[in-house]
């Protein structure tokens, strides 16, 4: 026992600090997906909406890709073709080139994966009001930017919140695959010390733990925000 508290200490005895690390790479890599990716969703699902056929074979063709594709194979064509990409962009202009980071790319591609799910949870949301609330939005004047954002979002955010949540968690898990570019998450982090110590199942248990930590924390904020917005509604 006094072995494994050594081994998880801070400082230079033990693997705290690097594991401590890869906990704030993990959270920040996932959160900053979220807003890109709820953003490109929200934006797939009106483009499915749209009265543009080519808007909408757009993002059919969009979300059948990324929702088809394995995230690790996704992440590796971000990682490898970009930087082909950026490079060969750099040299026809001249310019130096440019190297993509592993954490860019990790939030490049979860955020992707993570438009092309959430576009179909809002294109369900969407659906699942009443048509007559527009019509009453227009009737009253209302531009149809002010109807979106006055009386659909509300409502969106409340129907579309279970499914964006499970989401959420899968993007959570996802981040894992980020290890594998060399960005030192949490999975990295325990990796290296399980082999260092050959202490495996110490490490990745302790990696399962502060998966879950993360896991239970979400749905301790979600189940609040799923509370705040449905505040107005009467009890049943």
């Amino acid at each position: 026992m006094t072995d494994y508290l050594t081994l998880l200490s801070f400082g230079d005895t033990g693997w705290g600090d690097e594991l401590a690390s890869g906990f704030l790479v993990t959270v920040a890599l996932a959160l900053s997906t979220l807003p890109f990716g709820l953003a490109a969703g929200l934006a797939l699902a009106l483009a499915k909406r749209s009265h543009d056929w080519a808007l909408r074979l757009s993002a059919d063709i969009y979300t059948t890709i990324f929702r088809g594709l394995p995230e690790l194979l996704t992440l590796f064509l971000v990682f490898y073709g970009g930087q082909a990409l950026i490079n060969a962009a750099t040299g026809a202009a001249g310019l130096p080139q440019l190297s993509l980071s592993a954490f860019l790319s990790g939030m490049l591609a979860l955020g992707f994966v993570f438009a092309a799910f959430s576009s179909e949870v809002f294109l369900s949301a969407f659906r699942a009001i009443a048509p007559g609330q527009e019509e009453a939005g227009r009737a009253l004047g209302m531009s149809r930017f002010k109807i979106l954002w006055f009386i659909t979002l509300p409502q969106l955010i409340r129907i579309a919140l279970p499914g964006l949540s499970n989401v959420w968690l899968n993007l959570l898990k996802d981040t894992a695959l980020v290890s594998v570019i060399g960005l030192a998450d949490i999975m990295r982090q325990t990796g290296i010390a399980a082999r260092v110590t050959r202490e495996p199942f110490l490490f990745y248990l302790l990696a399962c733990v502060l998966f879950l930590v993360l896991t239970f924390a979400s749905v301790a904020v979600i189940g609040r925000i799923e509370r705040w917005t449905k505040r107005g509604e009467v009890p049943r």
